[in-house]
C-alpha cells in the first residue's frame, strides 16, 4: 500500500466518527416524527427527547480533553464507539427493559458522549497525521463522512418507515431506526484497532522513536525526520516560553476565538433543520406525511454532494472564502424560505430555499469549521482547546434544539409579522455576524504546517 493510500485508509476508518455523528442526527429526524406521537410529547418534551443526546456530547466533549491526553486520540475513539454501540442497542429500548422515555434519553445521553469524544478526537487526529497541503481535504472526511452518515440512515428509515404501517412505525418502528445504528458501531469499533496512534500525541508522551515509525509510514524519510524535528521543537518552546506563546494570554484568545467559531457553526440553523426537517416539510412546506421522508432523502443529497465540492476545492481556493461563498447562499436560502412562509406562497420556492441553504452551509461552515479547529491551536494546548471549542459548539447545538420548537409554536412567531418565518430571520443575522468575524479574527490556514500556525498565531495577535 503506497503512503497516500495508507494516510486516506486512516483518515477513512478515523472519519467513521463522523459517520456515526450523521447517522445519529438523522435516526432522531426519523424516529421522533413517530416517537413523539408514541409517547404524545408536547414541544417541550420533544425539544428534551431530541436534544438530551447534546447534552452527552458537550459532557463527552469536556472529558474528551483529559481523555486525548491520558489514553490517545486512538483510544479516545475506541472508547466512543464502545458508547455509540450501546446507546444504538439501548435507544430501542428492547422489550425486556421498561418502555420508558427517561430510559430512552438516559441511552441518547450515552451515545452523545461517544459523539462528544469523537467530534473532538477525529478531526484533531486526522488532522495530527495529515500532511500540511492536503490536510483540508482530509480532515473534510470528518464532515463528509457525517453527511454520508446522514444520508444512509435515511435511506434506512426510508425504508423501515414505508415497510410498515403508520400505525405500526409508532408503535415500533421508531426502536428499529435506532437499531440500525449497531452496524457502522461495530464495524468503527473493529476497524479503529487497525490505525496507528497520533505521532504528535507521542511525542507530547516522549515516544520520539515510535512517532517517527509512524511518520515514516506516513511520510518519505527525510520528511519524516524534518516533521518530527518541527513537532519537537514546537513543544520544547512551549515549555520553554521562547515562541513568545503565552498560554494565558494568548493561547486563551485563540481558544476564545475558536469556541466563538464553532459556536456560530450552529447558529447558522443547520440542526434546527436537521433535526426537525421531518417537522418542517410536514408544518411549514406543507407536505403530507407519504412525501415527508422523501424530502429527507433529497435534502440529504444535496448535502453530501456539496461537501464533496467543499473537499475538492477547500486546499485550492482557501478556508476564509467558501466561508463567505457559502454564507451568502446560505442568507439567499433562508430568505427565500422566510419571505413565502411569511407572506403564503409556500411551494417550489420554500422547497428550493431549504435546500440552497444545506447545500451553501455543506461547503462551508460544515467541513471548514472542523478544519480550522483541528488546524488553529498549537500543540501544547491543542488537546484542551480542542476540547473546549468543541464543547461549546454542543452547547449551542443544544440551546438551538431546545428553543427551535418552542420558538416556531410561539404566538409571536405565528401571528403578524411572521406568520412561521421569525426562526429564520433570526438564523439570518448570526449568518451575518459569521461573515464579520470571519473576516476580522479567522486566519488563513491553507498549506501552513501546525507548526507554522503557531508562530502565525503569535505575530498575528501581537499586532492587535
Amino acid at each position: 500500500m503506497s503512503k497516500k493510500s495508507f494516510l486516506i485508509t486512516i483518515a477513512a476508518i478515523s472519519s467513521l466518527g463522523g459517520l456515526l455523528f450523521g447517522f445519529d442526527t438523522g435516526v432522531i429526524n426519523g424516529a421522533q416524527f413517530y416517537l413523539s406521537k408514541h409517547f404524545e410529547l408536547d414541544a417541550v418534551m420533544k425539544g428534551w427527547v431530541v436534544g438530551s443526546a447534546l447534552l452527552g456530547c458537550l459532557i463527552g466533549a469536556l472529558i474528551a480533553a483529559p481523555l486525548s491526553i491520558k489514553l490517545g486520540r486512538r483510544n479516545s475513539l475506541i472508547l466512543s464507539a464502545l458508547l455509540f454501540s450501546l446507546s444504538a442497542w439501548g435507544s430501542g429500548l428492547p422489550s425486556f427493559l421498561p418502555e420508558s422515555i427517561s430510559l430512552l434519553v438516559a441511552f441518547r445521553i450515552i451515545g452523545g458522549l461517544g459523539i462528544g469524544i469523537a467530534s473532538m478526537n477525529t478531526p484533531m487526529y486526522i488532522a495530527e497525521i495529515s500532511p500540511a497541503e492536503h490536510r483540508g481535504q482530509f480532515v473534510s472526511y470528518y464532515q463528509l463522512a457525517v453527511v454520508i452518515g446522514f444520508f444512509a440512515v435515511f435511506l434506512v428509515t426510508y425504508f423501515i418507515g414505508n415497510s410498515l404501517t403508520e400505525v405500526e412505525n409508532i408503535s415500533f418502528g421508531w426502536k428499529h431506526m435506532f437499531w440500525s445504528e449497531l452496524a457502522p458501531s461495530l464495524l468503527f469499533l473493529i476497524l479503529l484497532f487497525f490505525v496507528p496512534k497520533s505521532p504528535r500525541w507521542l511525542c507530547l508522551k516522549g515516544k520520539t522513536n515510535e512517532a517517527l515509525r509512524i511518520l515514516e509510514k506516513l511520510h518519505p524519510k527525510e520528511r519524516a525526520k524534518l516533521e518530527l524535528n518541527e513537532i519537537s521543537a514546537s513543544l520544547e518552546s512551549s515549555e520553554s516560553g521562547s515562541s513568545g506563546l503565552n498560554l494565558t494570554k494568548i493561547g486563551i484568545t485563540i481558544i476564545v476565538i475558536g469556541s466563538i467559531f464553532s459556536a456560530l457553526q450552529q447558529f447558522t440553523g443547520i440542526n434546527a433543520v436537521l433535526y426537525y426537517g421531518a417537522d418542517i416539510f410536514e408544518k411549514a412546506l406543507g407536505f403530507g406525511k407519504e412525501d415527508i421522508l422523501q424530502q429527507q432523502i433529497l435534502l440529504a443529497f444535496v448535502n453530501l454532494i456539496f461537501t464533496f465540492l467543499a473537499m475538492f476545492t477547500v486546499d485550492k481556493i482557501g478556508r476564509k472564502p467558501l466561508v463567505y461563498i457559502g454564507s451568502a447562499g446560505m442568507i439567499t436560502g433562508f430568505l427565500l424560505l422566510g419571505v413565502t412562509i411569511q407572506t403564503n406562497a409556500i411551494g417550489v420556492l420554500s422547497l428550493i430555499g431549504v435546500l440552497l441553504f444545506i447545500a451553501s452551509f455543506a461547503m462551508s461552515m460544515g467541513p471548514v469549521v472542523w478544519i480550522v479547529l483541528s488546524e488553529m491551536f498549537p500543540n501544547k494546548i491543542r488537546s484542551v482547546a480542542m476540547s473546549v471549542a468543541v464543547a461549546v459548539q454542543w452547547a449551542a447545538n443544544y440551546l438551538v434544539t431546545q428553543t427551535f420548537p418552542i420558538v416556531t409554536d410561539s404566538e409571536l412567531n405565528n401571528n403578524q409579522p411572521w406568520n412561521g418565518a421569525l426562526p429564520y430571520y433570526i438564523f439570518i443575522v448570526f449568518i451575518i455576524v459569521i461573515i464579520g468575524f470571519t473576516y476580522k479574527y479567522i486566519p488563513e490556514t491553507k498549506g501552513k504546517s501546525l507548526e507554522e500556525l503557531d508562530d502565525m498565531w503569535d505575530s498575528r495577535l501581537k499586532k492587535q
